[in-house]
């Protein structure tokens, strides 16, 4: 039987445009190893899991697009909140909250999270609200930046957030690391790019870092983990794999803890 070539064509343009659909939105759904919300799950709290929405340099990217942002989401934020829920006596709201950098709900989340902040793309008064947010009491935590050029890149953002503050290199001795766990032995936890994707690790890379940018007071405004999927990886597959699964939960939940006092 002879096949009509233009529907053919429909059927094909209609086929692709939904696998781009599916495609572009798989950051956003929950997956089948997401676990449920519980039933309090939209009761106010004194926690949250807040993740930090900015556009990226690629956010207008193709069939190919990833937001940066959304990196591990939600599935990361929610086995998190679960830990806060089951380990912490810290009232922790069972759903976790997405800010836009260009909203004043900023202010409403004592603590905010970052993935890949290397290739964020903020405004001015985006980078206003931010360093308002910061100086008011507010708290971020970047994670999951690797070598010099997506530090370069990260950098930028926050001298446009915080200009004239240094970034400072933590020690072992500094209180973030010993509010609830001890962590004097850190070691770097590995991105899934890295142990799945095939990126190969250059001598930039090799060496994990931990870093903050302070206030006037010497409050802890700005925790980074660079040369590492430090903070919240381990919410996600990669702890099931590696030996230090327990350490991205103890950094996470120990900046969270530090951020509260």
């Amino acid at each position: 039987m002879k096949r009509n070539p233009y529907f053919s064509g429909v059927l094909l343009i209609t086929a692709l445009g939904i696998t781009l659909f599916a495609y572009q939105g798989r950051v956003f759904d929950d997956d089948d190893e997401t676990p449920p919300l519980p039933a309090d799950a939209s009761q106010k709290a004194e926690w949250t899991f807040a993740r930090y929405h900015f556009r990226s340099n690629n956010d207008d990217g193709g069939f190919r697009r990833f937001h940066l942002w959304a990196a591990d989401y939600p599935k990361a934020d929610r086995q998190f909140t679960m830990g806060m829920r089951r380990l912490t006596r810290i009232h922790t709201r069972g759903i976790e909250q997405v800010v836009d950098a260009d909203s004043d709900d900023l202010y409403n989340w004592p603590w905010i999270y970052m993935e890949h902040g290397n290739n964020w793309n903020l405004t001015e008064d985006e980078a206003v609200r931010l360093r308002q947010f910061l100086l008011r009491g507010g708290f971020l935590l970047s994670d999951d930046t690797h070598g010099d050029f997506e530090w370069e890149s990260l950098v930028q953002g926050l001298e446009m957030i915080l200009p004239g503050r240094p970034i400072e290199d933590l020690k072992n001795g500094d209180e973030i690391f010993h509010v609830m766990y001890d962590l004097d032995d850190r070691v770097q936890i590995h991105g899934t790019r890295f142990l799945w994707g095939g990126w190969p690790y250059g001598p930039d890379m090799l060496a994990p870092k931990w870093r903050a940018i302070r206030d006037d007071h010497g409050r802890i405004m700005v925790a980074i983990c660079h040369n590492s999927d430090g903070a919240m990886r381990g919410s996600g597959p990669t702890a099931r794999i590696t030996p230090s699964g327990k350490l991205p939960w103890r950094t996470g939940s120990g900046s969270i803890t530090s951020s509260l006092t």
